[in-house]
């Protein structure tokens, strides 16, 4: 794998350092499932620094390191529980807690900030999520779970549905399905949180085949891979604005009984209306499996950062 310090963009990533990240997770996964821990990283320490709310990905960070053997230190509401709140800089807040830990998994609030945390940090800083930019450590396991349902991601068509443009779980996927030999991109949306132009230019560059529709219904019973995400109404200045896409998109069992018998759901999570629970009961749901990919995934990328 290339070498590799910081972790901000999905961009960074060769496709042979995902498909070896995909094969170090499937190790992960052995190791967990026969053994359970192992002690790896047993003289690291990691710093976990969230100012946004978070389930998935601080825990499964946190049960990674715990898994691999080292410690960690965590604040899940830096915006409060931190010198944030005295108006301290994040680049002083970032070199501060690099004197406690090995490594930083960052979660903040606004696009850029694990850019401008790297460029200040001595140790390794890991983007878990910044604002509406960028999400790689999801995209990563989003990766490793369509690799493990489908074998490979040749000819596969990708729908991505829902707010396209403050997403940055479906930004950060969307680089990364730019590296490989996929069918095609459906981007479902309406205008007004439609996918941002630099990224159809990226796709575009890269050979992706793509296209833009407003209409779930008539694009799922072709899709393999429907990834729906939810409106995120924290990022939308006019509320009236929210309540005008409102449940447009909807994943009900109506549509998912048109999809391809091995098609599969699914979502980076937490959701609200987008996916009904009715769903849930659906083989072709996945969006839990994904959850529990992620331990394996980010188990092989602490393990990589620190060059185990």
């Amino acid at each position: 794998m290339d070498e590799i310090f910081h972790i901000t963009e999905s961009q960074q990533f060769s496709r042979n350092d995902l498909d070896e990240l995909f094969n170090q997770a499937d190790a992960m996964e052995t190791l967990v499932k026969h053994r359970g821990v192992t002690d790896t990283l047993k003289d690291k320490v990691m710093v976990v620094l969230f100012y946004q709310p978070s389930t998935r990905t601080r825990l499964s960070f946190e049960t990674a390191m715990s898994r691999l053997g080292g410690s960690y230190v965590s604040t899940e509401n830096a915006m409060e529980f931190s010198s944030h709140a005295k108006g301290e800089s994040l680049e002083d807040t970032i070199q501060t807690v690099a004197n406690y830990g090995d490594v930083i998994i960052l979660r903040y609030h606004k696009e850029g900030g694990a850019k401008r945390a790297a460029r200040v940090s001595p140790v390794p800083v890991i983007n878990a999520g910044d604002g509406p930019g960028q999400h790689p450590t999801q995209s990563l396991l989003d990766m490793y779970t369509i690799r493990r349902e489908f074998g490979s991601f040749e000819g596969l068509n990708i729908t991505l549905v829902g707010d396209l443009k403050n997403g940055r779980t479906v930004h950060s996927l969307a680089y990364m399905l730019a590296k490989y030999p996929i069918g095609k991109i459906c981007l479902v949306a309406p205008p007004s949180i439609s996918m941002p132009q630099g990224l159809l230019d990226y796709l575009e560059k890269h050979g992706i085949d793509y296209n833009q529709s407003d209409s779930l219904a008539a694009v799922a019973p072709h899709a393999d891979v429907v990834y729906s995400t939810r409106l995120q109404k924290e990022y939308f200045d006019d509320p009236r604005e929210f309540e005008a896409v409102q449940g447009k998109y909807v994943l009900s069992q109506d549509i998912v009984d048109t999809m391809r018998e091995k098609s599969i759901i699914l979502h980076p999570l937490p959701r609200n209306e987008e996916i009904p629970y009715v769903v849930d009961h659906d083989p072709r749901a996945r969006y839990f499996p994904q959850v529990r990919n992620g331990l394996y995934m980010r188990m092989a990328l602490l393990n990589k950062v620190f060059g185990r």
